[in-house]
């Protein structure tokens, strides 16, 4: 780890002169293995400072406390909101200890030095994470001043002082003082460093749960709100060191990517019960997984409650709503079984020991859904590298606002299930659509929405639902992706349903599309050749629908 010593001080720490103690800050919230920090310092010959609650309990566990109060004499005020904002103890903690003229101000003002800060701070994100929320009043109490002052101030000064901003590092330090009779000065620089950057990184997350909680209760600045936030504020602590990126040459690892004040959300709060651990192209096939069923997931899918996802390199093979969950299986890799060969699969309900058996030993990389009945769980363990994981329950998606990292900045949109006000979709060919056909239609454009732009999607009713049976994913020419879609679906395009992410350009695809049977087509609309497409459409006694929604996904 490099160095971020301030200029002009030095690795080393002063001696101490045999009455000069070394002394101990604890103010803590959460009080976990602090009453075991305190003893075990005081029998090392350490003297301890502390405030409120936690000097009472310490008291209580026999270590002889100085209140914070008495060294600043001036007592605690406005309920604890002001104790430790004194000079008394920010001069002795910030105090260089190789600078003459530091310790003299101290010896003058008569502070003894501080050499150990232990803080933990009031538990705001959680608080705000309560559900039904809590009230203003309750919230705001729970914004600490003092504490990430006090750890602020000792990291600033880490190389004089220790600054323990989380229980997990008791343990550690008291070990290293343990085995030099409790000399401060013993801990090593690197260590004293890495301690201080973990009191930043708690510091700095903390202000961005404050930043962003408050933005929502104050502008109600909501994802999905008409106005973009003016600032970026991300705060995440890695969940999983991957063995690897997209290949074996590159770094990688999870990191908890929910908002600030939040609980984990999507694949950072999956269970996994099963199979080797998780690889960086496996999140990112899970995360596609999620997105397709959560988006055919809801009151829109009531009739067809059982949806199938079956993804390869983060496009759909398969897509299938149904009113079982078998028979959702079965259409979706239907749809392209050759692609679906090491796949993720997305169910949006509790697997079915029916579904294990119908998956039986196809090469599967995972399996994500809202539960596992035990002896489906049990059955599809069978193959020990299949990774299977839980997450209850599929949502509806939302809408809401996504970001993007691009070189030298971030883009942001909001994103979610497709509108589309189907009352006002327009029928322009002479040849009119029926209301099943609606349906069916509504199916093709929320999966065609998930899919790489350009792609066109070539959707089928089935006896118990809706599948795909063919896609054309990613391409750099529209009428490639038909020719694509063709090739999957074969014979199955024969009646079929087709739609468009965008406009087409040209007539083109609407004469390959006819050439492979293709009945009906959906897009956007908008080309300046409109009639030159419509004309097309016509010409093949094809019906078409304009949406005037664009679904382009880069």
């Amino acid at each position: 780890m490099g160095s971020f010593e301030q200029p002009g001080t030095s690795s080393e720490v002063p001696e101490r002169s045999g009455e000069d103690a070394p002394r101990a800050l604890i103010s803590v919230y959460d009080k976990t293995g602090v009453s075991a920090l305190a003893v075990a310092l005081e029998a090392m010959g350490w003297s301890i400072l502390s405030t409120g609650g936690t000097a009472r309990l310490l008291r209580e566990s026999g270590v002889e406390v100085t209140d914070v109060s008495s060294v600043t004499e001036h007592p605690e005020i406005f309920d604890g909101r002001v104790k430790t904002l004194h000079p008394a103890i920010h001069g002795p903690i910030l105090a260089r200890g190789n600078n003459p003229d530091d310790l003299d101000t101290l010896d003058r003002l008569g502070y003894p030095r501080i050499d150990m800060v232990v803080v933990n701070l009031y538990p705001f994100e959680q608080v705000a994470a309560r559900d039904p929320p809590v009230g203003m009043d309750e919230l705001i109490e729970m914004v600490d001043i003092g504490g990430p002052t006090l750890l602020r101030a000792a990291a600033k000064n880490h190389a004089d002082m220790l600054v323990l901003a989380d229980v997990s590092q008791y343990d550690e330090v008291l070990q290293i003082l343990q085995e030099t009779d409790g000399d401060p000065a013993s801990v090593p620089l690197d260590v004293r460093q890495r301690l201080a950057l973990i009191a930043f990184q708690r510091t700095a997350a903390y202000d961005i749960a404050l930043a962003n909680t408050l933005a929502t209760r104050f502008n109600g600045a909501d994802e999905g709100a008409d106005e973009l936030p003016p600032k970026l504020l991300i705060s995440g602590g890695v969940l999983q060191n991957l063995r690897y990126g997209e290949n074996p040459h590159q770094r990688a690892g999870f990191y908890d990517g929910a908002r600030s004040g939040e609980p984990p959300t999507g694949l950072a709060a999956a269970v996994q019960h099963h199979g080797k651990a998780l690889s960086f192209n496996n999140y990112l096939d899970l995360d596609a997984a999620l997105r397709f069923a959560r988006s055919l997931t809801g009151p829109t899918w009531e009739q067809w409650p059982h949806c199938c996802v079956i993804i390869k390199h983060t496009n759909a093979c398969g897509v299938a709503v149904t009113s079982d969950q078998v028979s959702a299986w079965d259409a979706a890799l239907a749809s392209d079984p050759e692609s679906a060969y090491g796949c993720v699969i997305a169910f949006n309900q509790v697997v079915t020991i029916t579904t294990a058996e119908a998956i039986g030993d196809h090469f599967v990389e995972c399996i994500i859904a809202p539960g596992f009945q035990p002896e489906a769980l049990e059955m599809l363990a069978r193959k020990k590298n299949r990774r299977l994981l839980t997450l209850s329950p599929f949502t509806p998606l939302p809408e809401e606002l996504r970001w993007r990292q691009v070189d030298g900045g971030w883009l942001s949109q909001t994103e979610g299930a497709p509108v589309v006000d189907w009352a006002a979709v327009e029928c322009v060919t002479e040849a009119q659509v029926d209301a099943q056909v609606r349906e069916l239609a509504a199916f093709g454009v929320a999966v065609c929405a998930q899919v790489k732009s350009n792609c066109v999607v070539i959707v089928q009713p089935t006896e118990t639902g809706f599948a795909t049976v063919g896609i054309g994913p990613g391409q750099t020419s529209r009428v490639e992706a038909v020719r694509i879609a063709a090739r999957r679906a074969e014979q199955r395009a024969e009646g079929a349903l087709l739609v468009s992410d965008a406009f087409f350009p040209f007539r083109d695809g609407l004469d390959a599309a006819h050439e492979i049977g293709i009945t009906t087509i959906v897009q956007p609309g908008g080309s300046i050749r409109d009639a030159d497409v419509i004309a097309a459409a016509d010409e093949h006694g094809m019906v078409m629908l304009f949406t005037n929604v664009r679904l382009f996904r880069h």
